[in-house]
C-alpha cells in the first residue's frame, strides 16, 4: 500500500465524525477532496473501508481493523516528531492530557499556571467518563499523560504519584448525622448512598474500604456523574463517597458538608500516568517535571480548607472545626487499589 499520513488522518476524521461534509469542515477541506482522499485509500486497501446509508458513513469490519492500524501509524509518527523535538530542545507543540473526571476539578489550574512560563505549548484537555475509558485513550495513544487516582496494572506504563487525594463521605446541610460529630461507619447503614458507576476509581476505592470493614451500603442510586451526585445529595435524596477535590465550592458555600466517618477521609494518591512504549515531548517532559514539582502544594493548599485538625486520640477537635493543625497533612495513605 503506498498510503501517505495525510490520507491516514481524512479517513480516521471521516471514521470518528460518520460523515464527508463534518470530515471536510474540521479538515478544513472542500467535501470533494475528503472523498477523494478516501477513495484513494479504499483503492490502496483494496476493500470497502466504510458502509454507506445516504451520506451517514460507517465503518465496515474492515474498516474496523484499519482503523486500529491507522492509529498505530500516526501514533508512531507523533513518537518521531517529539524524539526529534528532544534534539532540538524546544518546549513547544501540542501537548494532550487525560484524565478521569474528578481530576477536571484541579487539572485545568495547573495548565493555566504551567502556560504562564510556557507559552509556546498548546494544551488539549481529554476528560474521560471514567477510568476505563481513560485507560482505552492512552492505549490507544490520544493523550500523551494522563491523570488518574489508580495505577494501571492492565497497561505497561509509568505510573508515578504525586499529590494525596481525600475521599470523603457528604451530606446535605441539618442532616441528622452532623449531630453525631465523629460517627462510626455503621451509623451510616440505614441511609441511602448515591454513589458512582462501576468502573470508576471512586467507586472502586469506596468498595474497597467499606469492603474491608465489612459494610454493605444501601445504594438507591448510582450515576455517572460526581455533579449529578451532589445535586442529588443537595436535594436530600441520600450520602455520598467522594473525592474531596469535586467539593470545594459547595463546602465552601455550605451546600454541603462533610461527615466526619471514623476512619476518614480515606488517603489515596493522583498518579501521573503514560506508557512505557511512550517517547515523551519536549513539552510532555515539562508537564511532568511541573505536576511532580508542584502540584502537591497546590492540592495542599485546597485541602486544608476542609480537612480539620485530629487531637492526641484521633478526635477531632472541637474548637477548630475545618482548620488544620501543625502542617496539615491527613493521616498516611492507604494502599492504592491495584498495587
Amino acid at each position: 500500500m503506498n498510503l501517505t499520513f495525510r490520507q491516514l488522518r481524512v479517513f480516521l476524521e471521516v471514521a470518528r465524525q460518520g460523515s464527508v461534509t463534518r470530515a471536510a469542515e474540521a479538515l478544513h477541506l472542500t467535501p470533494p477532496a475528503v472523498s477523494m482522499q478516501i477513495k484513494e485509500v479504499e483503492n490502496q486497501v483494496g476493500l470497502q473501508l466504510f458502509d454507506r446509508a445516504g451520506r451517514a458513513l460507517s465503518l465496515s469490519t474492515a474498516g474496523e481493523y484499519f482503523a486500529v492500524h491507522a492509529k498505530k501509524l500516526l501514533a508512531a509518527l507523533r513518537d518521531a516528531e517529539n524524539a526529534m523535538g528532544r534534539f532540538k530542545r524546544l518546549e513547544s507543540g501540542l501537548l494532550t492530557v487525560g484524565m478521569v473526571s474528578t481530576a477536571k476539578y484541579f487539572v485545568p489550574r495547573l495548565l493555566a499556571k504551567f502556560r504562564e512560563d510556557h507559552q509556546g505549548v498548546d494544551v488539549r484537555l481529554a476528560v474521560a467518563s471514567n477510568r476505563e475509558a481513560l485507560l482505552t485513550m492512552l492505549d490507544g495513544g490520544a493523550c500523551d499523560l494522563a491523570v488518574m487516582g489508580r495505577p494501571p496494572r492492565e497497561l505497561a506504563a509509568r505510573s508515578e504519584p504525586f499529590a494525596p487525594h481525600p475521599l470523603v463521605f457528604v451530606c446535605p446541610p441539618g442532616h441528622e448525622l452532623l449531630g453525631i460529630g465523629h460517627p462510626p461507619l455503621v451509623a451510616l447503614a440505614p441511609y441511602s448512598f448515591i454513589v458512582r458507576e462501576q468502573g470508576s476509581g471512586t467507586r472502586a476505592a469506596m468498595e474497597r474500604f467499606l469492603g474491608e470493614r465489612r459494610f454493605t451500603p444501601r445504594i438507591t442510586m448510582e450515576m455517572g456523574s460526581n455533579e449529578a451526585i451532589k445535586q442529588a445529595v443537595m436535594a436530600g435524596m441520600g450520602i455520598s463517597f467522594l473525592s474531596l477535590h469535586t467539593l470545594g465550592l459547595e463546602l465552601r458555600t455550605g451546600l454541603l458538608q462533610l461527615l466526619d466517618v471514623e476512619d476518614t477521609p480515606l488517603l489515596r494518591s493522583w498518579h501521573l500516568v503514560h506508557l512505557q512504549s511512550k517517547v515523551l515531548s519536549p513539552a510532555a517532559e515539562a508537564f511532568r517535571y511541573f505536576v511532580l514539582e508542584r502540584a502537591a502544594a497546590h492540592l495542599r493548599e485546597h485541602d486544608e480548607m476542609f480537612l480539620a485538625p485530629k487531637g492526641p486520640a484521633g478526635a477531632r477537635r472541637p474548637d477548630a472545626p475545618g482548620r488544620p493543625s501543625g502542617d496539615g497533612r491527613p493521616r498516611p495513605a492507604e494502599p492504592a487499589d491495584g498495587r
